[in-house]
């Protein structure tokens, strides 16, 4: 029988991941994966990592097995990981990995709502952006070449920040791509789009579309609707 108790937090997961290797404190684990740079891949906050440490704790996946106290340093418990957690671990990395889900970015939403702004103020506003991206893919890639030939830091240990990279060129290239087409007009209805916004009034060629028809016939039907 399945477990029904599931680890979805890649803070929860990250760790796990660290406990794998050998007990220790909540602040040592936040401490190791910033110096690993995983804070650039995982929201890590002090105040959220010992809720997530409880929270594992109650569902059985870490146990609290004493106490440390290095230095001057505040007395701090020690956790290690538990049979459960480790398969837990396991099991939730294997099916993040294989399965695809559909994840929710914020800018693929505002990309769904664009309509709203004027298509000059929508080039300015991702030409703005198309410039971040560009610091930002040049210094990721700094950084990468820096822990790859200068600290000779294993690649395995770097995937997800060529993932990063990789994913942030692909948006650098559509977001470059759509400010050409929005500039040069290529864009299929970016001129009655122009239009919307100029006068106010929704297209007539929109307007005899299926789906604006489809539009107006839900709204139509909710307003006959008794309340």
């Amino acid at each position: 029988m399945a477990r029904s108790r599931r680890v979805t937090s890649p803070l929860a997961l990250s760790v796990l991941a660290t406990l794998s290797e050998g007990p220790t404190h909540p602040y040592e684990i936040a401490r190791l994966l910033k110096r690993r740079g995983k804070d650039q891949s995982v929201k890590i906050r002090y105040g959220s990592l010992y809720t997530v440490v409880q929270s594992l704790e109650d569902q059985g996946f870490v146990t609290a097995e004493g106490t440390a106290k290095p230095g001057r340093r505040p007395e701090r418990t020690v956790y290690r990981l538990t049979g459960d957690g480790r398969d837990e671990l396991h099991d939730r990395l294997r099916e993040l990995i294989s399965e695809p889900a559909k994840e929710y970015p914020l800018f693929e939403a505002a990309l769904s709502l664009i309509g709203v702004l004027p298509p000059d103020d929508v080039i300015a506003l991702l030409t703005e952006r198309l410039r971040m991206l560009e610091v930002e893919l040049a210094g990721t890639r700094a950084t990468l070449h820096e822990l790859i030939v200068e600290q000779r830091l294993p690649r395995l240990f770097l995937v997800e920040s060529e993932y990063s990279l990789a994913m942030k060129q692909a948006e650098t290239d559509w977001v470059r791509g759509m400010i050409a087409e929005l500039t040069d007009g290529s864009l299929e209805g970016v001129d009655h789009w122009r239009t919307w916004h100029k006068t106010g009034e929704f297209p007539g060629e929109w307007a005899q579309r299926d789906w604006a028809k489809a539009d107006r016939a839900g709204r139509e039907s909710e307003v006959d609707e008794p309340g």
